[in-house]
């Protein structure tokens, strides 16, 4: 089995882009709840958009599953961190949900499929893994059934930012291979 070098100039560049994207996975839902804020919809903006869905998935995208999945892991834990969101009860589901995202999305990244079909296996699989924690922790709890419905709402509450990563992934992600 050949054994691949990485540089230390490309493990130094993976990660500053981790880093800027922790970040921007850190500012886009702080963006979304002022703008949520202002226009009367509270937290629900960043309910409804995702914000710190799209640069997790981008950096598997762009930087593979390596970045991805450390982008996805820390981002929620940063913002917990930096902003005290996500709330600490959700914390660990948004971990693990990003971590899957980025690191699915890292692996798909060098397929033949269109970079849209990436994107919702990514999310298929963040959704999957997600409801399975979920079944895990209210289980583990003694609760005798997982209610359904909170994973049809969080799907039906995002469905903007589920179209948003359908739109926007694929053009960003061919713009930052070029």
């Amino acid at each position: 089995m050949k054994t691949k070098v990485v540089s230390a100039s490309v493990l130094r560049r993976k990660a500053l882009m981790t880093a800027v994207m922790v970040g921007v996975a850190v500012i886009l839902p702080q963006v979304c709840h002022l703008l949520g804020g202002q226009l009367g919809l509270g937290s629900q903006l960043g309910e409804m958009l995702l914000p710190m869905h799209l640069p997790v998935m981008l950096a598997g995208l762009l930087w593979g599953p390596y970045v991805g999945l450390a982008c996805g892991m820390l981002s929620p834990v940063v913002s917990f961190a930096l902003t005290g969101m996500p709330g600490v009860a959700l914390l660990p589901f948004m971990t693990v949900e990003l971590a899957v995202y980025g690191l699915v999305a890292g692996l798909l990244r060098r397929t033949d499929l269109p970079t849209v079909l990436q994107v919702v296996l990514t999310q298929v699989a963040g959704r999957v893994v997600r409801a399975a924690v979920l079944a895990v922790a209210i289980y583990g709890f003694g609760f005798d059934r997982l209610p359904i419905s909170i994973l049809w709402t969080s799907i039906a509450v995002g469905a903007v930012g589920i179209a948003l990563q359908w739109a926007v992934l694929p053009f960003a992600a061919r713009e930052g291979k070029q």
